[in-house]
């Protein structure tokens, strides 16, 4: 390939003119029509539950999940307001495991799981890739409606425990012998989740499909962008891992029903196999949750950096590798369960290496903004937010790998807080990242930014001000997923809670904008108000049913960044009256 030291050559090279279009040309395109405007055999709600658009398909997602979203965070409003102080504070013990129980379930499988991909990744996939749709249109809203059943189901259960008070107390992990044991009923929440199982099967199937044989021409697999790298390696996971926590669920129910000793030991049954089951999917599933947004980071990154990813290639294998590897550590949750040294040794060496490969990222991360043109706005700001706290997230999970701060730290609030690092420093903070860069293409509108500047700040505070205190209080001892505590953990938990306070804040103020923001009239002159080099900001706003006006033609790489023009990145230029 040319190389790219001069901007001719560079301009050559670009996959499409990024000029941006003069307001007084149809810029929308003479007989554009958005997708939120095309007829359909159906009217009105009908037109959304049986559309096979994947961007339709993209925003029922998002506001299914909004919906989940909202209750769990509910959940854990309340969870922190009954640990303000020891005892009973507002609910009883049973209660409070019924919230944490279904506050897992709700934010692992209805949002940080399906999460990105399942919403950006429906609606933003086939557009980078220059294609028309997915692969299985109709398989993309099956997995949509089996999303939404599984989710009602889930909830459902947790609703019945105010009508029977038979609260589901098992935690999201179903543990047994006691899931096997307790009167409560788990068997609805394990069937939910066995049906958003085969959603996300279906969603991986689709994208694999999609990546491989529905890419524009000329674009290789090192001409995609890095989103839909990390997009292809969860999809994979999807489809080798979740297979495993369906059999795991499977044999959980037929052992309940019909009293199989498959886990139970007292029927010669083993509960130790059953963690691993669980931990075979899970902590692949970790990655499935992360690596999307590694991938949205890196193009928010590169935009608003002006600069080509440092390291491409490698960004695009390290990818795959940590997939690869996320396979071999499923153990180390399970340190204290009684393996032999040797298996303890070699799952603690895997879940080092792991650690390489995401170090790779953070390291080009930052290597991409060293020289970079550097432009601060709202998606940025969570990018560079996110780098800290996902680093944060990731180094406290060296620490526990390590097998001998393990038997100090396991099952102790410094496992809760490196966890919550990881999720809400870096898939959640990348989730709303991901909503701000993708919003002007989704709505052709744009938000106020300084209240979304200041949603940055307050929730980077209040991840801190939560989860940093569980750090300590898990060295010096205090235990997970208990209703009480000691007095001299006190102090910690009030702070965690004002805390709390705080992050949610953030997070609805941050909603709020995008809400209002979404019913405003003022619309954008320029499809590509970031000045972004990815085939999503070539098309109108929004996009129109099939994507694109002329199939694309891609000769270059999609951070191949010119000297650009900044001022498309002038507020006052993107908006018009």
């Amino acid at each position: 390939m040319e190389e790219l030291r001069t901007p001719e050559a560079r301009e050559r090279l670009r996959p499409v003119s990024m000029e941006p279009l003069d307001e007084k040309d149809t810029w929308q395109s003479e007989g554009y029509t958005s997708f939120l405007k095309v007829n359909t055999q159906y009217k009105g709600l009908l037109s959304w539950l049986f559309t096979t658009d994947h961007k339709r398909i993209g925003l029922m997602y998002l506001f299914s999940m909004g919906f989940f979203f909202l209750i769990g965070l509910t959940l854990a409003f309340l969870m922190r307001l009954e640990m303000w102080t020891p005892g009973p504070t507002i609910v009883d013990a049973q209660v409070y495991n019924a919230m944490f129980t279904m506050h897992g379930i709700i934010m692992v499988f209805l949002f940080i799981v399906p999460g990105i991909p399942a919403v950006f990744g429906n609606f933003m996939l086939p557009i980078q890739l220059g294609a028309e749709d997915v692969s299985f249109p109709r398989l993309n809203l099956l997995s949509y409606h089996l999303y939404v059943i599984g989710g009602l189901l889930g909830l459902y259960s947790f609703v019945a425990g105010f009508i029977d008070n038979q609260w589901i107390d098992t935690g999201w992990t179903f543990y047994v012998p006691y899931a096997l044991s307790t009167a409560t009923n788990i068997t609805i929440p394990l069937i939910a989740a066995f049906i958003l199982g085969f959603s996300s099967i279906l969603t991986g199937l689709n994208f694999v499909t999609t990546m491989h044989r529905m890419r524009a021409k000329g674009m290789g697999f090192f001409q995609m962008p890095l989103f839909c790298w990390s997009l292809y390696s969860t999809a994979w996971i999807q489809v080798i891992a979740t297979p495993v926590i369906g059999i795991t669920i499977v044999l959980v129910l037929l052992e309940r029903w019909l009293g199989f000793g498959i886990f139970d030991p007292a029927k010669g049954g083993d509960p130790v196999l059953m963690q691993h089951l669980f931990w075979i999917y899970s902590h692949p599933a970790v990655y499935i949750m992360v690596l999307p947004a590694f991938g949205v980071a890196s193009d928010i990154i590169a935009t608003f950096a002006r600069r080509t990813v440092y390291g491409y290639k490698i960004m695009a294998f390290s990818t795959m590798a940590i997939a690869l590897v996320g396979y071999m550590v499923w153990a180390h949750h399970m340190f204290t369960s009684g393996m032999s040294e040797t298996s303890r040794a070699i799952f603690s060496f895997f879940t080092f290496l792991v650690a390489v490969p995401t170090g790779v990222k953070i390291f080009n991360w930052v290597a991409t903004l060293w020289r970079g043109s550097i432009i601060l706005r709202t998606p940025m700001l969570f990018a560079l937010a996110f780098i800290f706290l996902f680093s944060i997230g990731g180094l406290t999970g060296l620490v526990l790998g390590a097998l001998s701060t393990d038997i100090h730290l396991h099952d102790t609030y410094f496992v809760v807080g490196h966890f919550h690092y990881v999720i809400l420093g870096g898939i959640v903070s990348m989730f709303i990242a991901a909503l701000h860069y993708w919003f002007p293409k989704m709505t052709n509108k744009m938000y106020n930014e300084k209240v979304a500047n200041v949603g940055v700040l307050l929730y980077f505070i209040g991840v801190n001000v939560v989860y940093f205190p569980m750090f300590i209080m898990g060295y010096q001892g205090m235990p997970r997923r208990y209703f009480d505590y000691l007095p001299e953990y006190e102090t910690y938990h009030m702070l965690t809670t004002v805390g709390s306070w705080v992050l949610i804040g953030s997070i609805l103020l941050m909603f709020g904008n995008l809400a209002v923001a979404a019913r405003k009239k003022k619309t954008l002159n320029t499809r590509n108000p970031w000045g972004a080099l990815t085939l999503e900001w070539t098309v109108p706003s929004p996009p129109p049913l099939l994507n694109f006006e002329e199939m694309p033609v891609v000769t270059g790489g999609p951070y191949d960044y010119p000297d650009f023009k900044e001022t498309n990145l002038d507020k006052n230029e993107t908006e018009k009256h």
